[in-house]
């Protein structure tokens, strides 16, 4: 599970919300041939919170950054959605999504 936030901006998480009801096909298809089979992205207030179930035979972090920086398209994707996002506090210079850790399970 990943955490980000947005731009405290009603209008901007709007149009954010807009652009996930159909995102680009080549987005989409990015999304797939890394290995990932399921992406859920959640919100509460300006936090987002996403879930990947991943195929471990195919996915792989330093694989999917790869092929991301690689794919003008996915590079466009990621600037456009960088207007809505800003960084946790405590994140790395460039860094978006910020895994978060599992402190339980029942």
């Amino acid at each position: 599970m990943f955490s980000l936030r947005f731009k405290d901006d009603p209008q901007l998480i709007a149009e954010y919300e807009k652009y996930h009801e159909a995102i680009w096909p080549e987005i989409r298809d990015s999304i797939i041939s890394s290995g990932i089979t399921g992406l859920e992205i959640y919100r509460v207030f300006n936090r987002l919170f996403m879930i990947m179930d991943t195929d471990d035979a195919i996915f792989s972090f330093k694989k999917k950054g790869t092929m991301d920086a690689a794919n003008p398209k996915v590079q466009q994707w990621e600037d456009l959605m960088w207007k809505y996002q800003q960084a946790l506090p405590g994140a790395k210079p460039g860094e978006k999504w910020v895994l978060m850790n599992k402190i339980f399970d029942l």
